[in-house]
Formats: structure tokens, C-alpha cells, sequence
């Protein structure tokens, strides 16, 4: 059997042709990093915000399904929050402080406040014992410049938690506060 002289087909890819590859997607995927790492913070924030919202809205059934006022409390005792029967103090959920990104940062509206009641039907009531509730909670990021940073805000209303975007614009945008 005779075998053509130029019968050899080269298989593979060189190692140029493999550095080449690499450098381009090195440079990819530095050109994507601060995009990422923008993304990931603000997810953060999200993350954060739909927590509380939970919370609420827990708190919030809680008081429907057990017939007596439940406490949403943001913060003590080492929680991020808290759901709680007012009554008997019997804690009914609880996330650890742990559990959300060191740089979101809450800032709570109300005067000191940091508790919210619901009341057997489900509407928010005076705290027991009396003490300032929370209207409203924005969070942003500490870890991002003020226009990369995607804050939102959850407004506390009588039926439960609200949660928006206080910088748009569009009055017809359902996510605006």
C-alpha cells in the first residue's frame, strides 16, 4: 500500500492558536468583571430588600392564621429580623444578621422605631408595648458609587410592606415609590 507523501492532515490546534484563544477571553472576561461585580452588589441590595418584604408579609399572615397581633421586629438580638407573637413571645421565624451582605446598608424611617404589629386581620396596628413604627426602610449599597447602585425601598403601609424603586421617574412605572 502506497502512502501519499502529503497524506498527513494536521490534528488539533497549535499552541498559538491555543494562546491566542486564551488571551482574548483573559481579556473578556476583564472587560466584564466590573459590570459583574456591580451586578452581584445590587443583587445583594435585592436579595436584602425581598427578605424584609417576607417578613412582612409573614408577620403579616401570621396574625390572620393565629387570631393575635404578631411583631415584625428589624434587628436585636442578632437577627436581621424577626416574626413573633406578641402575646407570648413565641418566636415564629428568624434570620440571623449573617444571613444579608455586609455592605447593605438600612436605613430605617420612623422615629427610633423598629417594630411592626399586624392584628388578627391581617392590618397593621399599634405596637404592643407602644413604641415608634417603621414606615418606610431604603436600602443601598456601601460598596457601590451612588449612580451604579440600584436602591430600593419598602414602604410599610396597613396591609404589609411595599417594595419599589425610589429613583424612577415614570409616574406610569408600577415600581415606582
Amino acid at each position: 500500500m502506497l502512502i501519499p507523501a502529503f497524506s498527513s492532515r494536521q490534528r488539533g490546534f497549535t499552541l498559538i492558536e491555543v494562546m491566542v484563544v486564551f488571551v482574548i477571553v483573559a481579556i473578556m472576561v476583564s472587560l466584564a468583571l466590573p459590570a459583574y461585580n456591580e451586578w452581584i452588589q445590587n443583587s445583594h441590595i435585592r436579595t436584602a430588600a425581598q427578605s424584609i418584604t417576607n417578613g412582612l408579609q409573614r408577620a403579616r399572615a401570621e396574625a390572620v392564621v393565629r387570631n393575635t397581633p404578631v411583631a415584625f421586629v428589624l434587628g436585636g438580638g442578632g437577627a436581621f429580623w424577626s416574626v413573633s407573637v406578641v402575646n407570648s413571645g413565641e418566636l415564629i421565624e428568624s434570620h440571623g444578621a449573617g444571613e444579608i451582605s455586609p455592605n447593605v446598608t438600612l436605613t430605617v424611617l420612623s422615629a427610633g422605631g423598629t417594630t411592626v404589629t399586624f392584628g388578627n386581620l391581617g392590618s397593621k396596628i399599634a405596637n404592643i408595648p407602644a413604641s415608634p413604627d417603621i414606615t418606610q426602610i431604603d436600602l443601598d449599597s456601601s460598596a457601590l458609587s451612588a449612580a451604579a447602585s440600584r436602591d430600593l425601598r419598602i414602604q410599610v403601609g396597613a396591609g404589609g410592606g411595599r417594595l419599589c424603586d425610589p429613583n424612577v421617574a415614570d409616574s406610569a412605572d408600577p415600581r415606582r415609590c
